[in-house]
């Protein structure tokens, strides 16, 4: 039961003793045997006493030990048997006797020890050898009984330093299984006896000794994992009543550590000076101690079992009385008696360092092992971590330490059994001794932080610190208080950085790394992730129905840490005004809406921070709700197997005890009522627990109070407690266990307000004891991150000013890199968890570290960069946090572009870096026309600023952005110059700015918005400032990285387009002389809006519209960048035509080309435009029609361009009739009628815009473009023919074209100089003709209107005026020749269709009768060349026959065409 389970095979503790790794034969066992019997017998024939013979009755001639030592050596050699067969007493039991006789020396026991070390490193006894436990217990008990004579100090020494190794050989030897609990408690208190014996011999023992020890406790610690536990719990009911029997004995099984002349254990005899062997005490055994005990105490069958369970096989029960040996150790201090030549500042750190250690080698080798023995694990939650809360608060940094390992090692193996334990020594010693509270050292300090690191460095502690204490209601903010802790110990104060700081920034930055490590492990989004937070619920019932799984306790931890952070909002009102903190309590749902005393109760019993003056007020008030409180109050206690004193203790921690005495007897009433009721057995009544709490309370006032002086005696207390039991007498011993109690451990009768006091009292230790037993089980977080975004909300803001600190005032390097990857792991949290103003706030914090916002020379800034190595840090982790966590970054974008301004300004930047930024996907062909407006735009650049820009196109090159005047003089840097040059851009070129501005399209809008945001600020700064040149070339830097991002976020334009073209709008409209800045801002417009259109349809209108900017700009400026600009719009035209339809967008494009008409340089660009759209009618539309028709009128008109240009432009205006036809043709067969009539409408529309567009380029100076323009005047109206034009836009075609263009020319040839208008008389008889065929065209279908009269009388009117023109004084032979034909062919054609016919209407006023009025007064023979008068008299009188209907002849009216020349 609970015991070694042997393994012969193997043991991992033999390597260190097995010096043969063959067993040698039997022959050559007997050989070394034999030399070791011969060794000690030449030792002993060396002294006088063993070299004579022996003369006596029994006729022995020698000494038993030789005699037996020669028997054995006679047998050795005749055995034939395998080793392992004969029975190891047979040749241990002679070296056995020489070791156990008083009577040999120290030499010759030296020898027999060396001689059974030999025979135990042989690997002669293992498990499989006959009677081997027997021999394995001979030898423990023959060399802890060992028995010498003393001879001189160093062979003293060196028979103690055997002792050691042979009781060391025994516990690592195979056979050791075969040791008992029994011997194996021997074993260690031969060892320890001889420890503390050697302090007064010399160095060397004192170590092996120490050694030892640590080995042996190491050996039988490392055995624990390997003990059974199936047989354990197989046979629990026996190991618990023998463990209980064990525990009860345990002070039994080692002598008691006090010794007298520093001897003890070992015993020896002086031979020298007999007199003083009375002194040397004879020490009893353990065994014999054990059971001498267990018959003094009464006990006589627990003591017949614990001696039972100590001679089974060693295991548990040894382990237990070991462990619980080296936890009293720690309590030797308080028994020992210093003397006067005595160290105490040694021995108080020599006894604790010795046990500590050898406690800490048991935990290390033993592990989460001990969680799984409950007695172990009871001495580790009590009794020993009360020790080391104890020494945790020692003086000594040495202690301190030791104990800060052991905690360590607690923490990795056992913290799930530790809850309250650790909590408590965290808060009440690791933390208050690093804050430096309470008088604590420097060196205290260090330690206590060093383990606090060391704890921050394990890759869950901090996940768990806040999961079991921060969001537990009953336990204190660990985590957040750790945080807090470590954050101010890194900020130096009035002083210099030292090691403590730079060790609280080690663990600031070491949690926050192990926070970044455990990104990506995050569970899947629970959906119940809110806190529900309405409704009242007893916050002190709350469980969690798993503890071990996550999806589980994670939201029960949200809740609480919900509840536990308005318990404290609560508790602060409380503690101001207990009344209305009970209503706000209320208000906020922690207690019902009606009080009861049960919850009250149960808030005062549970919730930490309350004062407890007030509490205590509360329950000792007569009121009777507040003693109902009281009642439920004590009800919350467990007092079952707790002493009066130790439940008195647990109880009065919770409140302080009123002063006054009725409500000292009110509450004490209440305790001793609940105790009562669980510990019936003690009392007759609870009356009688009532009296014996108040005689308690009033020992402990006498015992404690410095005012008393004559204190109460144990017999006074005994007496004034007699008869209180129903009449009886408490037992005495029960009242003397009290009256010791109270008076070494007062009860305080003031609790700890908010455990404010550095020492660790008995009435605090209950408390954890108890809160230990009542706690929720501990939660092991594993390496995901689970509650990370809570704790980094604690975290980061502090975190982030003391590194800044650090990082400002430190100089190392490492120390430097360490402050950085703090920041980068803050960057990397705050980014993951969206906490985007704590990586803004970092962001603003680490550019000022940068000190290039520093104003300084070019030189010595470059210089001073090179120097600092924080300022390249801080640099690199800049850009770095920008292109690793640019989404999350917003306001920190402003500081961002400043450190690239000032960059730009060094000249720093690669020169790429704008080009790299823009999404540069145009092809080999594109770029040639870009190279061409560049060297435009050059040409065009006023002088003054022909100087200072090489190029200027669309794609400029960041070094094409530096101002320099490259006439000056410039000095050549020097070496140191030059390295730092090359250092600084080494170090800009690894911070890869550019890809903050190529992968903004990868940014969450927000931080997109931000960051145009800051570049428009950044130029709108730059451009209000002194105008500079390099103001201006930072301006338009951050222009161009503003075009950038603007067309690498095409998929997304709609966020930032609107911003961007005020921006750009600003720019154009606030600038009235040409500069760089407004050209970037134009061709950067321009440039977007050739790459956005293919990509965006639905945005065409839109971003044509920001081109009216251009229109707008100042016309110096506008006149300055014309060429270029009409290029850039061909190019947009040419790549882009097909996708704009609209009116709206045709109207600013076709604005563009037309103002370039007149423009000497620009013309030629805007033509070719305009003919790439109007050239057959390619990408004519609806839309553009009108418009295109008034530009190719613009550049027919203009005079820039050569005459041919002008005919060409009238040949675009005739040929988009083609246009008109086709659209005709394909709505009438794609629409019903009526819609047909209305498509007809709007074409006739157009085509009057371009008859009434022709007619004004019929009045140009020039012959050539005039009369083309008469000739392709004609030819539009003859090329609607097919289109059913109505009869009002013929006479409207008539009115405002053809009538006035006629009579325009007439006054413009009588009016002006034919020098002015050449050959005008060539241009009227072709208007002659136009008018003529004109009206033929439409007689058809005017004749039968109204109006038709009027409109041939004024065909005739305009003949007449023609032919009675005068040019210098003269008719015009031309008109003369050219008129009377055209009136004579027009009559014909209405004499034929029956149009004109004679008419017997009376008056003056008939078609007939008007017509030859008005055409005698042109050609007075008219009328008989057409209606000859025999002719004519026919048609009277066929006239007549019909009764005055007009005789007609069915032939068709010829249409003139329009090539036909008269």
């Amino acid at each position: 039961m609970g015991h070694l389970n042997p393994q012969p095979e193997s043991s991992a503790l033999h390597g260190e003793i097995r010096h043969c790794p063959v067993r040698p034969s039997t022959g050559a066992l007997a050989c070394m045997i034999n030399a070791e019997i011969g060794a000690v017998l030449a030792v002993m024939r060396r002294n006088v006493r063993w070299g004579i013979h022996y003369v006596a009755d029994d006729d022995q001639l020698e000494h038993s030990l030789i005699h037996s030592l020669k028997e054995l050596r006679k047998q050795i050699f005749s055995w034939q048997h395998p080793w392992n067969t004969i029975n190891p007493i047979v040749y241990l039991q002679p070296f056995l006797d020489v070791i156990r006789s008083d009577e040999t020396g120290a030499p010759i026991t030296g020898v027999a020890l060396s001689s059974v070390y030999k025979i135990l490193t042989l690997d002669i006894l293992d498990l499989d050898t006959v009677n081997v436990g027997n021999a394995m217990h001979l030898i423990v008990d023959a060399v802890t009984s060992c028995r010498f004579e003393v001879t001189d100090p160093a062979s003293e020494e060196v028979v103690l330093m055997k002792i050691l190794q042979v009781l060391l050989a025994c516990m690592k030897s195979k056979a050791a299984a075969r040791l008992t609990n029994q011997h194996v408690c021997n074993i260690v208190d031969t060892c320890f006896r001889v420890v503390h014996q050697a302090s007064s011999k010399g160095e060397l023992l004192q170590r092996i000794a120490r050694h030892t020890m640590h080995e042996l406790v190491r050996c039988i610690f490392s055995h624990l994992p390997e003990i059974s536990n199936s047989k354990l719990i197989a046979t629990g009911s026996r190991l618990s009543s023998a463990e209980t029997a064990g525990v009860v004995d345990r002070d039994h099984m080692f002598g008691s550590i006090q010794q007298e002349n520093g001897h003890d254990g070992v015993e020896y005899d002086d031979q020298s000076s007999k007199e003083h062997a009375s002194t040397i005490p004879v020490e009893k055994s353990a065994g014999e101690m054990y059971a001498s005990k267990a018959e003094e105490s009464g006990k006589v069958e627990d003591g017949q079992d614990g001696e039972k369970l100590m001679m089974e096989p060693f295991g548990i029960p040894c382990m237990v009385e070991i462990f619980h040996f080296l936890c009293s150790l720690l309590n030797v201090i308080e028994h020992v008696g210093i003397g006067p030549r005595s160290n105490p500042i040694a021995y108080e750190e020599d006894v604790p360092l010795f046990a500590l250690g050898l406690i800490n080698s048991a935990i290390e080798l033993g592990g989460p092992s001990f969680s799984q023995h409950p007695k172990l694990l009871a001495l580790i939650q009590d009794e020993l971590f009360h020790n080391l809360m104890q020494f945790g608060l020692s003086m000594s940094p040495l202690i301190l330490s030791t104990v800060c390992s052991i905690v360590l090692n607690l923490y990795y193996h056992l913290r799930t059994e530790l809850k309250a334990q650790l909590e408590a020594f965290f808060s009440c010693v690791l933390l208050r001794l690093a804050q430096r509270k309470h008088g604590s050292s420097y060196q205290q300090q260090e330690v206590a932080l060093e383990a606090l690191v060391d704890l921050c460095r394990q890759q869950t502690f901090m996940a768990e610190m806040y999961t079991n204490f921060d969001c537990d209601i009953t336990y204190s903010n660990v985590f957040e208080d750790l945080a807090n802790l470590l954050s101010k110990s890194a900020f130096p104060v009035n002083g210099p950085l030292s090691a403590m700081h730079i060790l609280a920034l080690d663990g600031l930055v070491s949690m926050t790394k192990v926070m970044a490590a455990r990104i990506g492990n995050e569970l899947p989004a629970s959906d119940e992730t809110s806190v529900n937070c309405e409704g009242y619920e007893a916050f002190w019932t709350l469980k969690c129905d798993n503890y071990n799984n996550p999806s589980c306790w994670i939201p029960f931890v949200h809740k609480t840490k919900f509840i536990k952070k308005k318990l404290m909002v609560g508790t602060d009102h409380f503690n101001r005004d207990p009344k209305k903190g009970l209503e706000f309590l209320q208000g906020m749902h922690l207690l019902p809406d009606k009080l009861d005393p049960q919850s009250v109760a149960s808030f005062f019993r549970y919730t930490s921070g309350l004062d407890k003056n007030l509490i205590g007020d509360f329950l000792g008030n007569h009121d009777e709700f507040c003693i109902q409180v009281l009642h439920e109050f004590a009800r919350t206690f467990d007092f079952h197997g707790m002493n009066l004193d130790t439940a008195l203790r647990l109880f009065l921690g919770t409140f302080r005890l009123p002063g006054e005495s009725q409500k000292i007897q009110r509450v004490l009433e209440a305790f001793a009522e609940r105790y009562y009721e669980q510990s019936a057995h003690l009392f007759f009544n609870k009356d009688a627990a009532l009296v014996l709490s108040y005689s308690l309370i009033l020992l402990n006032t006498d015992q404690h109070n410095v005012q008393v002086k004559k204190k109460m005696t144990e017999q006074d207390f005994i007496r004034n407690n007699r008869n209180i039991n129903g009449g009886n007498d408490l037992p005495r011993e029960f009242l003397s266990e009290l009256y010791h109690s109270i008076c070494e451990d007062e009860i305080q009768m003031i609790p700890d307000q908010g455990a404010a006091s550095p020492l660790v009292t008995l009435s605090r230790w209950i408390n954890v004891m108890h809160k230990s037993k009542e706690a929720t089980p501990f939660i092991v977080c594993d390496s995901g991150a689970l509650l990370d975004h809570d704790m980094f909300a604690i975290l980061s803001g502090p975190t982030i000013a003391a590194i800044s600190v650090v990082f400002d005032q430190v100089e190392q390097e490492d120390i430097l890199q360490t402050c950085v990857d703090g920041f980068m792991a803050i960057a990397k949290i705050a980014a993951h968890y969206h906490f985007d103003s704590v990586l803004n706030d970092l962001v603003v914090s680490l550019c000022k570290f940068t000190t290039l916002l520093t104003p300084l020379s070019i030189e010595e800034a470059i210089l001073a960069f090179a120097d600092d190595v924080r300022a390249r840090m801080a640099t690199t982790a800049v850009f770095t946090i920008a292109s690793g966590y640019g989404d999350y970054i917003h306001s920190g974008w402003k500081n961002i572009l400043d450190c690239v301004l000032s960059l730009h300004k060094l000249g720093l930047l690669p020169a790429h870096l704008v080009s790299d930024a823009a999404d540069d996907r145009e092809s080999s062909s594109d770029l040639e026309p870009e190279k061409t407006a560049t060297s435009s735009v050059s040409k065009v650049h006023p002088p003054s600023l022909a100087t200072q820009r090489k190029s200027s196109g669309l794609i400029s090159r960041f070094s094409q952005l530096l101002s320099f005047d490259m006439e000056e003089p410039r000095l050549q840097p020097d070496e140191e110059q030059l390295a730092a040059h090359q250092h600084t851009r080494e170090v800009i070129q690894s911070c890869h700015i550019d890809s903050i501005f190529t992968e903004s399209k990868f940014l969450q809008a927000e931080s997109l918005l931000q960051l145009v945001r800051a570049l428009m600020l950044a130029t709108g700064r730059l451009q209000k400032g002194n105008g500079f040149m390099e103001d201006e070339g930072t301006a338009v830097f951050c222009l161009e990285l503003l075009i950038a991002i603007t067309l690498n976020n095409r998929d997304r334009i709609l966020l930032i387009w609107q911003g961007v073209y005020e921006h750009i709008s600003n720019i154009v409209q606030s600038t009235v002389m040409p500069c760089t800045l407004v050209e970037k801002a134009v061709f950067g417009l321009l440039r977007i809006c050739q790459r956005l259109l293919p990509y965006k349809e639905n945005l065409t209108d839109e971003l044509l519209k920001s081109l009216q900017l251009i229109l707008k700009l100042d016309a110096r400026v506008a006149d300055t960048y014309c060429e270029p600009i009409t290029q850039e719009v061909m190019r947009l035209v040419k790549a882009n035509a097909t996708l704009i339809r609209s009116n709206v967008g045709w109207r600013i494009i076709i604005s563009l080309l037309s103002i370039t008409a007149r423009h000497p340089e620009a013309s030629e660009a805007g033509f070719e435009a305009l003919a790439f759209i109007m050239s057959d009618g390619a990408h004519l539309l609806p839309s553009n029609y009108v418009l295109c028709v008034d530009a190719a009128r613009e550049f027919a008109e203009s005079r820039v361009g050569e005459v041919e240009r002008s005919v060409s432009a009238l040949d675009m205006m005739a040929g988009s009739v083609v246009c008109l036809v086709r659209w005709y043709s394909e709505a009438k067969s794609a629409v019903v009628e009526e819609a047909s009539v209305k498509v007809s409408q709007d074409i006739g529309e157009m085509w009057m815009r371009l008859v009434q567009g022709l007619r004004k380029v019929c009045l140009d100076q020039r012959e050539e473009v005039r009369n083309h323009a008469v000739l392709t005047l004609q030819s539009s109206l003859a090329g609607v023919d097919v289109i059913p034009l109505s009869s009002a836009m013929w006479f409207q075609c008539f009115d405002l074209a053809i009538f006035t263009l006629v009579d325009e020319l007439l006054e413009i040839s009588l009016t002006n100089s034919p020098k002015d208008y050449r050959k005008m008389e060539g241009t009227l008889v072709l208007a002659m003709k136009l008018m003529a065929k004109a009206f033929l065209q439409s007689l058809q279908d005017l004749s039968q209107q109204p109006s038709f009269c009027k409109l041939w009388l004024g065909v005739l009117n305009r003949m007449e005026r023609y032919m009675k023109a005068r040019f210098r004084g003269k008719h015009s032979e031309k008109i003369h020749e050219s008129v009377p034909e055209l009136l004579k062919n027009t009559l014909l054609v209405m004499k034929t269709t029956g149009i004109l016919m004679p008419s017997n209407d009376i008056g003056g006023d008939s078609f007939w009768q008007l017509t030859w009025l008005q055409v005698k007064n042109i050609v007075p023979s008219m009328k008989s060349e057409v209606f000859p008068d025999d002719e004519l008299e026919q048609i009277q009188a066929k006239h007549n026959k019909t009764g005055g209907i007009p005789v007609t002849t069915k032939a068709t009216v010829p249409v003139p065409s329009s090539q036909t020349t008269v």
